[in-house]
C-alpha cells in the first residue's frame, strides 16, 4: 500500500501558446460626402427649403402679377408698349406674357441662390430634377434672369464646410468644383481666397 501512495505525479501538460492575432488592414476613410450624415443633412436642407419656398413661392408669384403702383400711376396712355417693358425690367418683375411656370421656377431659383447659396449649374440641375420638375425652358429662363452673385454663394458654402465640417482649404475647393455643387474653378478660387484664415 506504501508504493501504491508514493506513486511519482506526472507533471501537468504545458498550456497551448496564445495564436499571434492577425494583422488589421487599417481602413481607408470615406470622402465626407460618401458618408449617411453628410446626405441627411442635404435631405433636411432640401425638404426645408422645399416647405419654405412652398409658401414663399406663391407670395413671389402674386408680388410678380401685381403692377407698381407708383409706375402704373406715372404712366400715361398715349406711352408706348416699349417703355411699359422698360419699366418691368427696372422693377426686377417678370413681363406680364411669362408663362406662370417660368415664373415659379424663377422664385425658387431665388430661393436656392438666396437660402442655400448654390451655383448656377448647382440651381439649374435641382430645377431640372426629379424633385422640382420644371422644363429645362423654364429652368433656364430662371437661369437668364436670376440676378445671383456665384462667387459670394461660393464664399458662403465655403464658410459653412469650414466652420461646421472643419474642412481644409483644398478639401473645400475640391467639394466645391465637384458633381454636386457645381461651382466653377475662378468661384472657388474666390472663396478660398476670401475664406477666414
Amino acid at each position: 500500500m506504501t508504493a501504491y501512495n508514493q506513486m511519482p505525479q506526472q507533471p501537468a501538460p504545458a498550456p497551448a501558446p496564445a495564436p499571434a492575432p492577425m494583422p488589421q488592414s487599417p481602413k481607408e476613410q470615406k470622402p465626407f460626402y460618401k458618408k449617411v450624415w453628410f446626405w441627411i443633412v442635404v435631405a433636411v436642407a432640401v425638404i426645408l427649403i422645399l416647405g419654405s419656398s412652398a409658401g414663399g413661392s406663391g407670395k413671389s408669384s402674386e408680388s410678380a402679377s401685381k403692377p407698381d403702383t407708383n409706375t402704373t400711376s406715372q404712366q400715361t396712355d398715349n406711352q408706348k408698349t416699349d417703355n411699359q417693358q422698360t419699366d418691368s425690367q427696372q422693377t426686377n418683375q417678370p413681363a406680364p406674357d411669362v408663362p406662370q411656370e417660368y415664373k415659379s421656377a424663377l422664385a425658387k431659383a431665388k430661393t436656392y441662390s438666396n437660402v442655400l447659396h448654390m451655383s448656377k449649374d448647382g440651381i439649374y440641375s435641382q430645377l431640372t430634377s426629379q424633385v422640382d420638375q420644371f422644363k429645362p425652358e423654364a429652368a433656364q429662363y430662371a437661369i437668364d434672369n436670376l440676378q445671383a452673385d456665384y462667387n459670394a454663394n461660393a464664399l458662403a458654402k465655403a464658410k459653412t464646410y469650414q466652420k461646421s465640417m472643419n474642412m481644409s482649404p483644398e478639401a473645400i475647393r475640391t467639394q466645391l468644383t465637384s458633381g454636386f455643387e457645381k461651382f466653377t474653378d475662378e468661384e472657388a478660387d474666390y472663396a478660398i481666397q476670401h475664406l477666414d484664415q
